[in-house]
């Protein structure tokens, strides 16, 4: 169940005591293992290690600060092999305690940091930027209806402007089919790269499949039983299919996570879509007599690329998760059979069941590989089709369609302008203090 919602988190707290904050190995093995679901196949843009019980105390800040020193050095020492999943700073360390905070009296944020965190919920609930985006949102649809209306009375070149930003949309589309295309190249190398060193994921499965331990047995028969997903009594996380995956995904990491950064303000495709622009900021100024069209239609852009980002966002944990499904699919007919396996042996039947299930059917790599390359294609259709509908819907609405009986609204635009203006200050005095 964790394993859905964990690709949707955008951070990811761990929570441990104090005092064995950093020998807290459960936690540190489910960052491990989940980390592929977490980085490039989902969406976290920070991981934050919560140690609580931080109570009052003659040496606490002494205390507080080893426990940081020491679950940041078991992160840096963690993250040299998830490097390609996650930036390095986007991990943080908080003390807390929780007894010390319900008291209400005297307490330090430099030293018990719930205030912080309660500032980085808040945060994360991001009514200005919502009010920020309806307002502009309300400020274009009042240009639009403010513009037609003055066009009625004769005043503009709206068939120039039409050519030039029809020119300029053709433009920015085809730079976007090549970032686009170009990305997809990469991964078909990189993924022709990981096949040829599928003999790594094999060695890890015979490292699994070749375990001593006493309950092993019992321990395989649940990773068959639950598809090759199985987590143990002491917390290890086992995924068959992912580790069969891993010459596939490792081979790809890096330039996935520059391709999809977790982190929208950064942009897909090295930023094609946040450079994506009709030139409207240079049109007003040729064309002042459809300046409220414009800005109208700069309102529309705006909104679009915002949408685009999150529309990627959630497709890129779909291509990337697409290579361990694959290969989950190809191994069905495997668990099946070995759930079948009793009696005297079973083990050494189970093991060499798997194992020749998997050196007979090395076309799963392949597949996996056309798959994950289709899905890339789909989304480059999808983007190029969604961009160029949005936007020359939205320059027939404003430039090409007839107004009739249309209010005077010069009174509320101006209005809402001040008000957007003031939104916009109060944002960038955010980002200051940040």
């Amino acid at each position: 169940m964790w394993r859905q919602i964990v690709g949707d988190c955008s951070t990811v707290w761990i929570v441990a005591e104090i005092t064995r904050a950093a020998s807290e190995n459960e936690a540190w093995e489910i960052l491990k293992s989940a980390h592929g679901l977490i980085g490039n196949g989902g969406q976290c843009e920070q991981i934050h290690f919560i140690c609580t019980k931080s109570d009052p105390s003659d040496n606490r800040d002494i205390k507080n600060k080893e426990a940081k020193k020491e679950v940041t050095s078991e992160f840096r020492e963690l993250n040299e092999s998830l490097s390609d999943h996650f930036s390095g700073d986007c991990f943080k360390v908080f003390t807390v305690s929780a007894e010390e905070f319900l008291e209400r009296k005297g307490v330090k944020e430099d030293v018990n940091e719930i205030a912080k965190l309660q500032d980085f919920l808040q945060n994360c609930n991001d009514c200005h930027s919502e009010t920020c985006n309806y307002v502009t949102g309300a400020c274009g649809i009042l240009s639009l209806i403010e513009g037609a209306r003055r066009r009625r009375e004769g005043v503009g070149k709206a068939d120039d402007v039409c050519k030039v930003l029809e020119k300029n949309m053709r433009e920015q589309l085809n730079t976007v089919k090549t970032a686009v295309e170009e990305a997809t190249k990469d991964f078909e190398q990189c993924l022709a790269e990981g096949i040829k060193n599928f003999i790594t994921s094999e060695k890890k499965l015979k490292t699994f499949l070749d375990r001593k331990e006493p309950s092993f047995f019992s321990i395989l028969v649940a990773v068959v039983k639950k598809d090759g997903i199985h987590t143990t009594k002491c917390g290890e996380q086992i995924d068959l299919n992912m580790m069969l995956a891993s010459c596939l995904t490792d081979s790809i990491d890096k330039k996935f996570r520059e391709t999809f950064p977790n982190d929208i303000k950064c942009g897909s495709f090295k930023g094609v879509i946040s450079r994506f622009s009709l030139g409207t900021n240079s049109l007003i100024q040729k064309y002042n007599d459809v300046e409220l069209q414009l800005i109208f239609l700069q309102t529309q852009e705006d909104k679009m690329k915002a949408q685009m980002e999150k529309f990627i966002l959630k497709q890129k944990k779909k291509i990337y998760t697409s290579l361990t499904e694959t290969v989950k699919e190809n191994m069905t007919k495997c668990y099946i059979e070995a759930k079948k396996i009793e009696g005297d042996g079973a083990l050494e039947n189970m093991r060499k069941t798997i194992e020749r299930h998997v050196y007979s059917n090395k076309k799963m790599y392949e597949e996996a590989k056309k798959t994950m390359l289709m899905k890339m294609d789909a989304l480059k259709k999808v983007m190029l089709y969604t961009l160029q509908k949005i936007m020359k819907e939205a320059i027939e609405f404003s430039l090409k369609t007839a107004a009739y009986s249309l209010p005077d609204v010069s009174e509320y635009l101006e209005t809402l302008t001040t008000h957007y203006n003031q939104l916009q200050g109060g944002q960038d005095e955010e980002m200051l203090q940040q």
